[in-house]
């Protein structure tokens, strides 16, 4: 895996955070709410798939970096977002820019999860496996 497919599942990552709640209206926490019964089975697709999403992004999650290796990234993100607002280049008056950087972080958390055994062993040239039951 290079830098496309590391590229690749970080976008994917933060697409499923964006699908599912943003502040621009366009979500699936929008579309439920804006009216429950109403295309029911299409939102039930929509939701399972995205379940079978979040289970795969958050299992690889655990297993590859844990939460210690969650709270860092949200950590970084924390103190990044501390600096861009103490330099007034973040508004924190306007709700939605913190908003924004909380969902970004939340995929980025994901999509490093996710690619974390592949950096890994290109950073370090150990690679991580799974026991497997003989």
């Amino acid at each position: 895996m290079g830098l496309s497919g590391f590229l690749t599942r970080l976008i994917l990552a933060i697409a499923l955070v964006m699908a599912t709640f943003n502040p621009t209206g366009f979500s699936y926490f929008h579309w439920v709410r804006g009216g429950f019964t109403e295309d029911l089975p299409l939102k039930a697709l929509a939701g399972v798939l995205l379940v079978i999403g979040y289970v795969i992004y958050v299992r690889a999650t655990a297993r590859s970096i844990g939460f210690v290796g969650a709270g860092l990234i949200a950590a970084l993100f924390s103190a990044s977002g501390w600096v861009l607002i103490d330099y007034g280049i973040l508004d924190v008056q306007n709700p939605g820019v913190l908003q924004w950087l909380i969902l970004v972080a939340a995929g980025v958390i994901l999509g490093v999860g996710l690619s974390w055994s592949h950096v890994r062993r290109a950073l370090s040239g150990q690679a991580d496996v799974d026991d497997v039951e003989e």
